[in-house]
């Protein structure tokens, strides 16, 4: 073994010295730029320097925090920390390595430079590219960068992998998480099937009624049949793949309504046979909300559209309605862009000014709510319009709400005794729209 390595080592360093070679640099010491510091890239800097001690390497990437891809199925189930992927890198500054943490723009093969975003020119005597791989939008048909922050990848690790596992947590079970597997050749043949196993792994641990299914461009793929069999022995009934001769292949995707289209099946929920449940909730002004004021300003006007949005998300989370469920995820999106805001704590892009905290509807609602002679009664008085047959909050929607929303109530409780605060809370753990103004009250007042 030890004669092996070394032989493998002594390669390893032919082969650089090869790509490399010392006289045919320039005289004095020695320019590399690396650029790109994923695996390849930084390997690539840290080897050169240890073989050339003299040369000034320098590894240009954008990025100061390296997020690894490996084990980020962890992450996204909950059985490990964004921050266990996460490397500086500093232990190569260490070395004597110069990192420049910009962006390469150009490269001039002839002057031998290359351009920074910052516009700064790094002469080299070699130059070695490693950027890594990116996604062709596009493919499949409908899939671009703004589909992407709806139906999200996590394939390269970071922002990605954080929302779908945000996206996991807050679907209801009962729901339906769909994966969809590309053609050959791929960056890693068998990490779809790893990410579908872990899936699985939670869904039935947290979400039994659930259920995975995987559309596949592929009539095979790598260990197979130890994948089949693991599904077939624990999952059984709930993760299904469906593989290229079965009518797998995604062609197109509509992010509006979650759906993947497939050469002869559209995989969406069947929604439109649950809006008449909609029927039985709380016409507009009699139910929590008041009767919308005169607008003082166009958005304004727009957020009173945003109440048939809240109804369908707490619906969603009364009935435990896997369809509602989507439907409500697609309508909180379209609230929160007609209340004014697109994302929480910014204002939307092109506004100048933007006072709010919260969006028009759950400002309003909770300024409301906390200027009444009795906050916690009032609020109380809300959440019971959606606990069914006439029963107090306390004996049916707050239990539920303790039951199903831990993490996010806990997490809300940190931000007391600001109600803004945990508001905003409230809104990123997905909490519908409709129970956060009562819920930020009745934290505040510990009685939740």
């Amino acid at each position: 073994m030890e004669s092996r390595a070394a032989t493998r080592r002594h390669f390893l360093k032919g082969s650089l010295a090869a790509l490399v070679p010392m006289p045919a640099l320039a005289q004095g010491q020695p320019r590399v730029v690396v650029v790109g510091g994923g695996f390849a890239g930084a390997t690539c800097a840290r080897e050169l320097k240890r073989l050339m001690p003299d040369a000034r390497v320098m590894l240009v990437e954008a990025n100061p925090t390296f997020t690894a891809c490996p084990f980020s199925n962890g992450v996204i189930t909950g059985l490990r920390d964004l921050r266990a992927q996460q490397f500086n890198y500093e232990a190569l500054g260490s070395l004597g390595i110069s990192l420049v943490y910009l962006s390469a723009n150009k490269i001039d093969a002839q002057a031998r430079t290359v351009t920074l975003s910052d516009g700064t020119a790094l002469p080299y005597d070699r130059l070695v590219l490693a950027p890594g791989v990116d996604f062709r939008w596009g493919s499949p048909a409908g899939y671009d960068e703004a589909a992407a922050a709806r139906m999200p990848h996590a394939w390269k690790a970071g922002e990605q992998t954080l929302l779908l596992r945000r996206q996991l947590e807050s679907m209801e079970d009962g729901g339906l998480v769909a994966i969809s597997a590309p053609p050959n050749p791929m960056r890693c043949p068998t990490g779809v099937y790893e990410r579908a196993s872990l899936i699985a792994f939670y869904l039935k641990a947290r979400k039994p009624r659930s259920k995975l299914i995987i559309l596949d461009a592929k009539d095979s793929f790598p260990k197979q049949r130890l994948f089949q069999a693991a599904w077939q022995q624990f999952y059984p009934g709930l993760l299904e793949w469906v593989p290229l001769s079965n009518d797998g292949k995604v062609v197109s995707v509509e992010p509006a309504t979650n759906t993947l289209v497939t050469d002869f099946a559209r995989h969406a929920a069947a929604v439109d046979r649950r809006l008449a449940e909609l029927g039985g909730l709380p016409p507009a002004g009699s139910g929590p909300w008041p009767s919308a004021p005169e607008p003082t300003e166009p958005i304004d006007g727009l957020a009173a559209l945003g109440l048939f949005a809240e109804w369908i998300g707490a619906a969603a989370f009364v009935l435990r309605d896997p369809d509602l469920a989507l439907l409500a995820r697609s309508a909180e999106h379209w609230r929160r862009t007609t209340a004014g805001q697109w994302s929480y704590d910014r204002p939307p892009a092109g506004w100048k000014e933007w006072s709010r905290l919260l969006d028009v509807t759950l400002a309003d609602r909770l300024t409301a709510l906390q200027a009444a002679s009795g906050p916690a009664e009032e609020s109380l008085r809300q959440l019971e319009a959606w606990s069914g047959d006439d029963q107090p909050a306390e004996s049916a929607l707050l239990p539920q709400i303790r039951r199903r929303l831990p993490g996010a109530l806990d997490a809300a409780r940190a931000a007391i005794p600001d109600g803004p605060g945990a508001a905003r809370v409230l809104l990123r753990h997905q909490v519908p729209s409709a129970f956060i103004p009562p819920l930020a009250v009745l934290l505040a007042h510990q009685k939740l």
